[in-house]
């Protein structure tokens, strides 16, 4: 046997001697089978809540009985965003955004239900899944099996009697490496199979799972080297220890959650209040559909009776009211999408301040790499509000397509005993209506988002290495 497969084997006999250390491992093992088993149950049960109550919101909006148009605007809609596969290995933002949308005329109102607004506040600070366990608890189970490496032979003197039998500086580090990073792929083994396990669900896509599971064996691999690099540069075990821990505490925990504050203060986003009392006031400054004497509106009557040669909206071949609902959700939803758009531009500008953050910890990177790739970042769920908002304008225009085609002036203003039977459309027209269906991005492109953090790792274990290999050369030299 070499002697790089000599002392890795001596480092893991002294590894498996270390009870504490042993039972840590198992806990991590058993914590990650039971975060791979407690998630997917979990996803699953929240996939199929949501199915089912998608499946009677779209009941109850078909059943409504003969209506006028614009009480069916009015009365509304729910629908649920679903959850890809990945989301069961990391949620991402889904349990802070919301997951499901009331749809109307005349508005845009965001996602409600968010888990942690139903759960308890341990929710916040991470949950049990298998990324939380590789990027939080396996680094710190990797840093008490292996702090001691290389410190502890360079305090016992071990390292010099190493080197006067043959072994080179970098043989000694290869092969403390070979052990270290053994025990790193056996603590992130469980949470492999849990993600070749989610690949067995329908709609799974290939080529995010290799990029989370590339980032995160890139991510242990750097905590493996890490480890090393710092045993490497201290005299004793117990400061190796402390300067590791502490390195853990500022990577892992602390940058991660100073981030997003540090981008929210840089970077304010307006809340929903604000933005309701900004589209009013734009709203009457461009026209206002209830106001008879909006300028606007005024305008487009006219245009309007123009195009069909006409002099009143009675003479007009279709509903005038109709049309102005048409035009008013037109307005609507500009100045909606507007403040939309400026809102995501904003929480974008959040994102790439959180994303340079990265460049401090490895622990940001890759969790944005495992966010892409999963389909659950900020990108997914913005997705998800921009397909809402396209189906509810389609849905809404339709209605009051309705109204103008479907429903006379003259019946739409009259009072009489039988007006509100004559005013009504038939339950068939809202049957037909198609269905909301989100349309997930492929692999490729889920694959592709995920790429910068993943770049971002493996720089990250890059410059680790070189500082190794430089680290190497001093050892044993004091």
């Amino acid at each position: 046997m070499s002697a790089v497969g000599l002392i890795a084997r001596d480092e893991i006999r002294l590894m498996t001697r270390n009870r504490v250390a042993i039972i840590a491992f198992v806990l991590v093992v058993l914590l990650t089978l039971v975060a791979v088993a407690s998630s997917w149950a979990h996803q699953r049960g929240i996939a199929e809540l949501r199915a089912r109550q998608a499946e009677a919101a779209e009941t109850a909006f078909k059943a409504q009985p003969d209506r006028h148009p614009h009480r069916v605007v009015h009365y509304g809609t729910f629908i649920f965003r679903p959850l890809g596969p990945l989301a069961a290995f990391d949620p991402g933002v889904d349990a802070f955004t919301g997951n499901s949308m009331f749809l109307e005329g005349h508005r845009q109102n965001s996602a409600n239900f968010g888990d942690v607004r139903q759960s308890s506040l341990l929710v916040r600070f991470g949950q049990l899944t298998p990324a939380f366990v590789l990027q939080v608890v396996a680094p710190l189970l990797l840093i008490f099996l292996g702090y001691g490496a290389l410190a502890r032979e360079t305090e016992r003197g071990t390292v010099r009697v190493l080197m006067l039998q043959g072994a080179a500086r970098g043989q000694i580090v290869r092969g403390k490496l070979l052990a270290l990073g053994a025990a790193a792929l056996l603590a992130g083994l469980p949470a492999m199979i849990g993600l070749v396990a989610i690949a067995g669900q329908p709609g799974a896509l290939v080529w995010p799972m290799l990029v989370i599971a590339l980032g995160h064996i890139g991510y242990l691999a750097l905590w493996t080297v890490l480890i090393l690099l710092v045993s490497a540069s201290v005299r004793r075990s117990r400061d190796a220890l402390l300067a590791l821990v502490a390195v853990w505490a500022v990577a892992v925990v602390l940058l991660p959650r100073v981030a997003p504050d540090l981008a929210s203060a840089a970077v304010p986003l307006t809340n929903r209040l604000q933005t309701e009392v900004a589209v009013a006031r734009d709203l009457r400054t461009m026209g206002d559909s209830h106001n008879p004497d909006d300028p606007h509106f005024a305008q487009f009557k006219q245009a309007l009776l123009a195009r069909y040669g006409v002099a009143k909206v009675e003479h007009l071949p279709i509903n005038y009211k109709g049309a102005v609902g048409i035009e008013g959700e037109r307005l609507t939803s500009a100045v909606y999408g507007r403040y939309a758009t400026a809102n995501h531009a904003a929480q974008a500008r959040q994102n790439s301040l959180v994303d340079a953050m990265g460049l401090l910890s490895p622990a940001i990177a890759l969790r944005s790499l495992s966010m892409a790739a999963a389909g659950t970042d900020l990108i997914g769920h913005q997705r998800f509000l921009e397909q809402a908002e396209a189906y509810r304008y389609a849905l809404v225009q339709r209605l009051n397509r309705m109204q103008m085609e479907d429903v006379s002036y003259a019946d739409d203003g009259a009072t009489d005993a039988g007006a509100d039977r004559r005013k009504r459309v038939a339950a068939r027209n809202w049957q037909t209506m198609p269905n909301f269906r989100f349309v997930a991005p492929d692999g490729r492109t889920l694959a592709a988002a995920a790429l910068p953090g993943l770049a971002v790792v493996f720089a990250w274990l890059a410059g680790a290495l070189v500082l190794l290999m430089v680290a190497s050369r001093r050892l044993g030299a004091r």
